[in-house]
């Protein structure tokens, strides 16, 4: 991924809350004979490992998982994106540009198919995204549980490289940083997000601009 160093984020938990935050991926790798496939997937993101253990399921009917397992998988994570207007810009010549977050992570996909392990990403996914409905599950009878786990193949992937991605006019001087700041805090949800993480990391880059 094409990263200037001033848009580059290395800091692990930066990364790992991000990841945590904007989790519905997508895993890129061969299939079959196809050179390149993307499947999109919720996924679980944990701090563990080096650089943290990524974890989901495929349907099984999917067959993209056969082609990764055991082979370098990219699992792309988008995060928020706006477009940002040169209207908020000091400088006269100044084109319009995006701005957005984006994290790769690279690491080896390994198949799980045991069913207590199917079952506890199924409920670590519920429990992050529906709560309530865990009881529910929990409640179901076993032979309609034990088809849908069947219907599914786990895999984790212990990420070991990742590459992270904050574009957020860094490269842009204090005042338009501000104005972009100020109309990403008063717009969409994406520009919200921008915002905030405007808010926490663009000080840290002012600080160390001040003792330049």
């Amino acid at each position: 991924m094409y990263t200037p160093k001033f848009n580059h984020i290395d800091d692990r938990a930066t990364l790992l809350e991000a990841m945590q935050t904007y989790s519905f991926a997508i895993l890129v790798g061969p299939n079959g004979i196809d050179p390149m496939t993307a499947t999109h997937l919720p996924l679980v993101v944990k701090d563990e490992g080096e650089h943290g253990l990524i974890e989901g399921h495929f349907a099984r009917a999917n067959k993209h998982w056969a082609s990764l397992a055991g082979h370098e998988t990219l699992v792309i994570f988008p995060g928020p994106h706006t477009y940002v207007t040169p209207a908020l810009y000091t400088e006269d010549l100044s084109v319009p540009t995006w701005n957005y977050i984006a994290i790769h992570a690279y690491g080896t996909l390994e198949l799980i198919e045991d069913q207590d392990t199917k079952n506890r990403l199924v409920e670590e996914l519920i429990t992050k995204h529906d709560p309530q409905f865990l009881n529910h599950w929990h409640a179901e009878p076993d032979g309609y549980r034990r088809t849908m786990l069947a219907g599914i193949t786990g895999f984790c992937i212990p990420i070991a490289r990742i590459e992270g991605k904050f574009k957020i006019s860094q490269n842009r001087n204090a005042e338009e940083r501000h104005n972009i700041q100020t109309a990403h805090a008063a717009g969409s949800d994406d520009e919200r997000e921008l915002a905030r993480w405007m808010t926490r990391l663009i000080p840290a880059l002012e600080s160390q601009e001040g003792k330049a």
